[in-house]
Parts: structure tokens; C-alpha cells; sequence
């Protein structure tokens, strides 16, 4: 859970269809949220950049594009590199 306030998809168009078209670029294994808002609409991570809709888009945008199964790297081969720098920056994700 988030500990700043946060908007509702359902509350704001604008925010729905930032989150709509991020989530758009994701392959479909990260279709559920890990930690998702009480309502379900998200994951806290997300909701978290809610009161930003443009750069939630541009953020989560960016991580969804290099996430691409059209890129040489295999999922196996981007969760080893986000483990290893979670771990290098002391980050529980």
C-alpha cells in the first residue's frame, strides 16, 4: 500500500488511459498486479505515480518497451538483471 495519496483509475479518464495504454506494452505474464490497490485496478507501484498521469504513462511506458519479447533477451535474462540490481540497490522488488 501506497502512503501517498493516489487517484482511483475509475475516478480520473485521463490516469485510466495512461494506465490502459502502459500496461498495453507489457508482455502478458505481467498482466496481474503483484501488489495490487484495494481495488484491483493496479499495483501500488503504479498507483503511486497516480496524481502524474503523463509521466506514469512515459515511466512505466519506458520499463514496458524494454520488457519487448521482440527484443534478444529472454525473461529469464531480464528478471536475472533486475534481481541482481534490486539487490545492488538494497530494493525488496
Amino acid at each position: 500500500m501506497t502512503w501517498i495519496k493516489t487517484i482511483s483509475p475509475e475516478d480520473d479518464e485521463k490516469l485510466r488511459e495512461a494506465i490502459e495504454a502502459q500496461r498495453d506494452l507489457y508482455p502478458i505474464e505481467y498482466a496481474a498486479p503483484v501488489h495490487p490497490t484495494p481495488d484491483r485496478q493496479t499495483s501500488d507501484i503504479v498507483a503511486s505515480h497516480s496524481l502524474i498521469p503523463d509521466a506514469l504513462h512515459h515511466a512505466f511506458a519506458t520499463f514496458g518497451a524494454l520488457m519487448s519479447p521482440d527484443l534478444p533477451l529472454t525473461r529469464r535474462q531480464h528478471e536475472m538483471i533486475t534481481t541482481v540490481v534490486s539487490v545492488a540497490n538494497r530494493c525488496h522488488y
